[in-house]
């Protein structure tokens, strides 16, 4: 059995570490900052034995060297790329990897960079849950990343990957962007009753000091207007706002990816 435990760091980052609670070792998910992610583990009698990266971007990887130099040789599992010289573990879509004695799945899902990875427990990963997904800044609570690289066309292509896995699939992405993220939907679907009871309650998990994450894919499946591209109100909003000469799922995309980045 592993637990996934959040390790805020920055304004708005979540380092995720899986912990075997019998052996007591850890693996942690893009490391940006390495101070919150020691503390932890030295609070908690843990001993880091992998470290996984999705993407370059400085939040994600910033950690690594400290973490490294702490704990010794790690394997460091990440993209084939130049921009994360630590990784000593390249890989890429199919690849399949045993972290903390569990299989765990490499996807690759472009489009917020170039090389961007994320990564799929085989099984759950605690009794009674799904499967969990660690996916970076690629799909994000009721929402998905920037694209610093990609097109549309391959954001949304990366995004219906995630949308075809199983719908109790456990979401854990790397910002606690999820209240703004919904406001946003709410102007795409107004008439989203789901998404306005979950408004309600990610607003209240927020009041308390909760995190709004994990979310599952059914919800963002519901909830999310980035994964509702073929929607009729999703369809509509975006005409509202931009010409949609072509309303196809991926011209839709773009047109609500620009709509969120002015929103």
């Amino acid at each position: 059995m592993l637990d996934i435990r959040p390790i805020t760091a920055f304004t708005d980052n979540y380092h995720w570490l899986l912990v075997d609670t019998a052996t007591r070792q850890a693996a942690v998910v893009d490391p940006g900052d390495a101070a919150p992610v020691l503390a932890y583990l030295t609070q908690h009698s843990l001993q880091l034995v992998a470290i996984l990266i999705t993407h370059h971007h400085a939040d994600h990887i910033d950690g690594i060297g400290t973490l490294l130099a702490k704990y010794g040789p790690l394997p460091v599992y990440g993209p084939a790329t130049a921009r994360i010289p630590q990784v000593n573990h390249a890989v890429q879509e199919g690849a399949s990897l045993t972290l903390l004695g569990h299989s765990v799945e490499v996807l690759e899902v472009p489009g917020h960079t170039h090389e961007h990875l994320a990564y799929l427990s085989r099984e759950p990963l605690a009794p009674g849950q799904g499967r969990a997904l660690f996916c970076g800044d690629t799909l994000f609570a009721a929402g998905c990343g920037y694209m610093f690289e990609g097109t549309p066309p391959q954001m949304h292509a990366s995004l219906q990957k995630l949308a075809a896995l199983p719908p109790d699939t456990l979401i854990y992405c790397a910002h606690e962007y999820t209240l703004s993220n919904l406001r946003f939907a709410a102007a795409v679907m107004p008439h989203n009753t789901a998404l306005h009871e979950r408004q309600r309650v990610e607003a209240a998990k927020r009041e308390r000091g909760e995190p709004t994450l994990p979310s599952t894919l059914a919800l963002e499946l519901a909830t999310n207007p980035f994964l509702r591209c073929a929607d009729p109100e999703v369809i509509a909003a975006a005409a509202s706002v931009e010409a949609l000469p072509e309303r196809d799922p991926a011209s839709v995309f773009g047109v609500l990816r620009r709509w969120k980045n002015r929103f």
